[in-house]
């Protein structure tokens, strides 16, 4: 892998780790589907077992949408282990891709562990509990810092950094401090849109509404569950802090910092304003199901490039090592040997 000018990327490694990520989606809207078709308890209070046993003998639908899930998470276990072998074989000691590769095994863990608490603590199926709304909490950050982590290995894996990225990185100076908050409420903004979009749609799964003007209604009535109060706070924040995002994202377009934070930029504006439009198309349509999983796709896909825009930003993958010790040690040796040689053709002379 070494040349003269570097080491080049390892493309079939960066493609994995997209292919991972992708896959890891696919396995957080299915989530949203166990969750939106009441279906967290098709498996009973069994965990890692489904009703007991390895694979079921479902006549519900229910334990087929559980397992289901249960069957793709265990299979994305096997994918981020294959993730972290590989990051740890390919890239030297230090770089970045493999933090990023370990962040996304330890999020995998913990993403399991919550996983398992949903079920053995019995906050499924209709539980309408603040136990499980704060555990819901949880596990939605922990999905965004797991998705967070898989989508910085690809990216850092994807190219070296380039001169640009190098010399445009914000420096230690005020301007550079008032970007980092800048970035850091927007990141917070998104996952508290996240938490609370969370908590809005298991309101609407456990208490669907016949109409708009009834969803209204329980959400201001003082007879209604606690849980429909809370949905009221997710357009609210929503909107504050995805205008907030629009305006980042703006600033980020009109600043002079890296070239390649961009397009990241460009998408991150592109995705909020069709974010607005699902969303208002979720409440009137008294979020179907599959209105639910696309709402959900977009907010991953607004988190990843809110991410990797802030990566970029800031010369994360700059940060890396360049060179592996493998790749470095031969190269010592080949200059040893070729000094040694040019001295013994000096002595001969």
């Amino acid at each position: 892998m070494a040349s003269g000018s570097g080491i080049r990327p390892p493309g079939k490694f960066a493609a994995y780790a997209w292919v991972v990520l992708g896959y890891n989606l696919l396995v957080i809207l299915w989530g949203a589907v166990v969750r939106a078709t009441g279906s967290g308890a098709g498996c009973g209070d069994h965990w890692p077992l489904c009703q007991g046993v390895v694979v079921p003998h479902a006549e519900q639908i229910a334990t087929l949408i559980e397992f289901a899930h249960r069957a793709t998470s265990g299979l994305d276990v096997l994918l981020v282990i294959g993730l972290i072998w590989t990051a740890f074989r390919r890239f030297g000691r230090g770089h970045a891709v493999r933090r990023y590769a370990a962040a996304s095994g330890f999020f995998t863990l913990t993403e399991g562990l919550v996983g398992a608490a949903l079920v053995l603590f019995g906050e499924v199926g209709n539980n309408a509990s603040t136990g499980r709304v704060a555990i819901l909490s949880v596990h939605l950050v922990n999905t965004f810092l797991l998705i967070a982590s898989l989508a910085l290995t690809a990216w850092a894996a994807s190219e070296q950094p380039s001169a640009n990225a190098l010399n445009s990185k914000p420096q230690d100076t005020a301007a550079g401090k008032g970007l980092s908050i800048a970035f850091a409420i927007g990141l917070l903004g998104a996952v508290a849109i996240a938490i609370t979009g969370t908590i809005a749609a298991l309101a609407d799964t456990l208490f669907p509404a016949r109409s708009l003007a009834e969803a209204f209604q329980w959400d201001f009535s003082g007879a209604s569950a606690p849980i429909l109060h809370l949905r009221i706070i997710h357009p609210v924040i929503a909107v504050m802090a995805g205008g907030y995002l629009l305006v980042l994202a703006v600033m980020a377009l009109s600043s002079p910092g890296p070239t390649t934070a961009k397009p990241w930029a460009r998408r991150l504006a592109g995705l909020v304003v069709l974010q607005f439009c699902l969303g208002a198309a979720n409440i009137v349509l008294l979020a179907p199901v599959w209105m639910q999983v696309i709402h959900l796709l977009v907010a991953d896909l607004i988190w990843i490039v809110l991410v990797l825009l802030t990566a970029e930003t800031f010369g994360w993958r700059a940060e890396a090592l360049t060179t592996r010790p493998s790749d470095v040690f031969p190269t010592l040796r080949i200059q040893a040997q070729q000094c040694a040689d040019h001295g013994q053709a000096v002595r001969r002379s």
